[in-house]
């Protein structure tokens, strides 16, 4: 298995991983909280991301029907949303659930500059939208409530906690229906290595086991199930 670019690497990591083996991989290294929370699903459920994160972090204003003084609408969402690299993943995390802080704008302008999907510790908006473009989006669900009387990006590319676990710029986001998984990056090589390795012991156990071979005989012949 060898990859010479993030290109390389996250076309095999689409076709051959999946969020299971990587966190079993990830366990087995003690790497114990490397799961985002288990409400942030993909918004259909064929949608696979992987790419390096681009963490925003978002936090909630007072709602007064003003705009904060000498605040620009949204505060630093645009310059992080325009500044989004080739098989980055927009990761953003810190606001309430009370507003939507992905749309098909946002997600149309990812796109455009090759982003690899976007991650929501909250809402989204603009499903259908969203779907039309085919462009990977997790989120914590649909809701239509806007966000730029509500919360605004007060920074980027800076480290994140979203639940359990720690995210670091540049830290490989893995997510499927099963979930989404960080894979930071002082280990990254070893896991995805790892990780191809169990999922091709997988799929022999699993032509053992259809062959009629036992779970306990599959356990003690390949050491996996």
């Amino acid at each position: 298995m060898k990859w010479n670019n993030d290109d390389e690497l996250f076309a095999i990591m689409r076709k051959e991983l999946y969020s299971a083996v990587i966190g079993d991989i990830l366990d087995q290294m003690g790497r114990y909280h490397q799961f985002l929370p288990m409400e942030i699903q993909p918004i259909r459920e064929d949608m696979v991301v992987c790419g390096r994160a681009m963490t925003v972090l978002e936090e909630d204003l007072p709602v007064t029907g003003e705009p904060v003084a000498g605040e620009p609408t949204f505060g630093h969402m645009l310059e992080a949303l325009d500044g989004l690299k080739r098989n980055e993943v927009y990761l953003c995390s810190g606001s309430s659930p009370n507003y939507a802080v992905v749309g098909e704008l946002m997600c149309t302008r990812m796109q455009a500059l090759g982003a690899a999907g976007a991650v929501m510790n909250g809402p989204h908006r603009d499903t259908r939208g969203i779907l039309e473009l085919d462009f990977p989006c997790f989120s914590r669900g649909r809701y239509s409530q806007d966000q730029a009387p509500r919360g605004r990006v007060t920074a980027w590319r800076v480290p994140l906690e979203i639940g359990e676990t720690h995210v670091d710029p540049g830290d490989i986001v893995f997510g499927d229906l099963d979930g989404v998984v960080i894979i930071p990056q002082d280990i990254e090589e070893e896991v995805i290595r790892r990780a191809w390795e169990k999922a091709t012991g997988e799929k022999t156990v699993g032509k053992a086991i259809r062959a009629g071979m036992s779970a306990s005989d599959a356990f003690n012949q390949y050491g996996i199930l």
